[in-house]
């Protein structure tokens, strides 16, 4: 049962490009964390803040205040919730 939906799955994501694997790996991101994700990743993070710092610090907060609120605020509401 699930290989079908994944099976279908796919196919729909082959007919739109990857786009939909691509919201999938990149949910709650805005296009300028994956652009600055992919700069970070080929040059690094020092070249990446010597190239703009300003951006980086955004880049950073973004990250910071996005998975803190995936990775810790969500799962310990849910634990409260449950208990």
């Amino acid at each position: 049962m699930v290989a079908w939906f994944k099976d279908r799955f796919l196919a729909f994501d082959r007919k739109v490009d990857g786009a939909a694997t691509f919201f999938v790996k990149h949910y709650g991101k805005t296009k300028f964390m994956v652009a600055m994700s992919k700069k970070a990743q080929y040059l690094g993070l020092e070249k990446l803040f010597m190239k703009g710092p300003k951006a980086f610090i955004y880049f950073f907060l973004f990250y910071l205040v996005r998975d803190t609120i995936l990775y810790i605020l969500i799962p310990i509401a849910f634990a409260i919730w449950i208990d």
